[in-house]
């Protein structure tokens, strides 16, 4: 079924949070500040933000994550971001998405092995995934053991075990290249223009990330919404298409739903 041409209003690009404000730093870095968490996160002190989302906002900086000692989930999907040292002081962080960034090396993932709540993680569409799948899940689960779900994929046993075989141990941190004049290296996503997110970008924000970040039943409300609305505008063969997916639809989830409990 062709794609429609652009979002109706409740799926998940229609509710995607406000663009952020964020601040151009050194090279045209675009920071993320404290005055945009707390209009993000609806809060009044960084210590009380314990979910912030900012998917695709441009963000090369997220050291203010340093100061958010009780966010539990953070949505940075679709930026710029090339560290993860900001985040190794967040102990209380359970979900963290990383969805399609600039993660360079898999090293980054020590920032990540003392953050002893972390259970789901979403590093997909990054560089340091390299070539190989499994090599790279390997890696992240010998490092990161206690995964519950690693890119919407659920973690097994078995891969645990794998792990310890097939995975590569990340026993320090990445090293900072040094350029001639003494200074580190700037990131080169860091020195180019922010531009806005496509339509058809926003129309790949999944529904894992926005169902854990802003909550699945207000999500539904919103898509069930604009669905009931649009059925108004439809004739008889139209509805009849409608009834006829949704009957497979229902067909293929209880398929599903057996299959899990055998």
């Amino acid at each position: 079924m062709a794609a429609a041409p652009g979002p109706a209003p409740g799926d998940a690009s229609a509710a995607l949070p406000p663009p952020l404000e964020t601040r151009r730093g050194r090279a045209g870095a675009m920071k993320l500040t404290r005055k945009a968490v707390l209009a993000r996160a609806k809060a009044a002190e960084l210590d009380s933000v314990r979910k912030l989302n900012c998917w695709g906002s441009c963000l090369t900086d997220i050291s203010i994550c340093r100061e958010l000692p009780n966010i539990e989930v953070i949505t940075f999907s679709v930026n710029s971001i090339s560290s993860l040292e900001p985040m190794s002081q967040c102990q209380n962080l359970s979900e963290l998405y990383l969805r399609k960034n600039s993660i360079p090396s898999l090293n980054e993932l020590f920032h990540l092995k003392s953050l002893p709540r972390l259970r789901v993680l979403w590093l997909s569409e990054n560089p340091c995934c390299g070539p190989d799948p499994h090599c790279y899940r390997m890696t992240v689960l010998r490092n990161l053991p206690n995964l519950q779900k690693l890119d919407n994929q659920a973690v097994t046993e078995e891969e645990l075990s794998q792990a310890l075989v097939d995975g590569e141990e990340i026993t320090a941190p990445p090293a900072k290249r040094i350029l001639e004049n003494g200074c580190p290296e700037a990131n080169e996503s860091s020195t180019t223009e922010c531009t806005t997110e496509p339509k058809s970008e926003h129309l790949n924000f999944t529904l894992e990330e926005t169902k854990e970040t802003d909550g699945s039943r207000k999500k539904r409300n919103n898509i069930l919404n604009a669905i009931l609305l649009l059925m108004k505008e439809l004739d008889t063969e139209g509805l009849e298409i409608i009834h006829q997916t949704v009957g497979k639809r229902l067909q293929a989830l209880q398929k599903k739903e057996l299959q899990e409990e055998r």
